[in-house]
């Protein structure tokens, strides 16, 4: 009975994202030996009407459905809510601009409008990431940082399909492998590390007990293998002996050059 309740479920998590998917399909393309991705903008205006159909569909949801999905189903949905909504908040101002920050003012950044109706309220986007996705810890997987996007360069990669409850283990492995084995971004000398700056403003969430990671060296670890790190490397981490640099983060805006 179970199994076949989660199977309706994940069909109709298909059906409501697929959308999503035919845009991201169409529009987005990998860049940088596939480490990034870049955003047709221009071609999201042209297909809005199929965002915004979307958007209102993400958006008669109700709360009380949500709570009743799987975990998958609901940081699925989590993700695709705020990368689409942070496309739809590039085209509003689209092609006047060259950074998402371009869209805050002096008192509030882009982050904090409150201009997203989803389960039940109106949301910025900084609901949906601080108090959602990553509030008290609930889905316990840091890798979500590297799946919302914040339509910036030194952002990790727009993933060029939607996430479902299926697939969302592989692809969250899958992006964290992106961004974290590219080294324009990410990357070791002798006895330092220099990281993205994600890694600076997050650091809490590596170290809350991810695949036993109790710290951003053990967190860094599990991925030693795509970081390219050497066994002495490997052993200044575990000794919590490797100092740490955070590299700039590039704000232009992800379009397609």
């Amino acid at each position: 009975m179970l199994s076949a309740v989660f199977s309706a479920v994940t069909t109709a998590q298909e059906a409501l994202h697929q959308p999503w998917q035919a845009l991201l399909t169409q529009h987005v393309s990998p860049i940088n030996d596939g480490h990034s991705s870049q955003v047709n903008y221009a071609g999201m205006k042209t297909d809005h009407a199929k965002l915004t159909a979307y958007l209102t569909a993400l958006g008669k949801i109700d709360k009380q459905t949500f709570e009743q999905w799987p975990a998958p189903q609901q940081l699925s949905f989590l993700i695709n809510a705020y990368n689409a909504w942070t496309v739809e908040l590039i085209l509003s101002a689209y092609p006047d601009i060259k950074s998402i920050k371009d869209l805050g003012s002096f008192f509030s950044s882009p982050w904090s409008k409150k201009f997203i109706p989803l389960l039940g309220e109106t949301r910025s986007l900084d609901n949906i990431e601080h108090e959602l996705i990553r509030g008290d810890n609930k889905y316990g997987d840091p890798r979500i940082h590297f799946a919302v996007n914040c339509a910036s360069i030194g952002c990790p990669a727009l993933r060029e399909e939607a996430y479902t409850a299926e697939k969302l283990a592989q692809q969250l492995e899958q992006q964290t492998v992106r961004f974290l084995s590219d080294k324009t971004r990410n990357r070791f000398n002798k006895a330092e590390m220099e990281l993205s700056s994600i890694f600076k403003w997050y650091q809490e969430d590596f170290s809350l007990g991810f695949r036993a990671s109790d710290s951003l060296s053990a967190f860094i670890l599990l991925y030693a293998e795509p970081l390219g790190l050497t066994p002495e490397q490997q052993a200044l981490l575990k000794a919590k002996k490797m100092d740490v640099d955070y590299l700039p983060y590039d704000w232009q805006l992800n379009v397609a050059r």
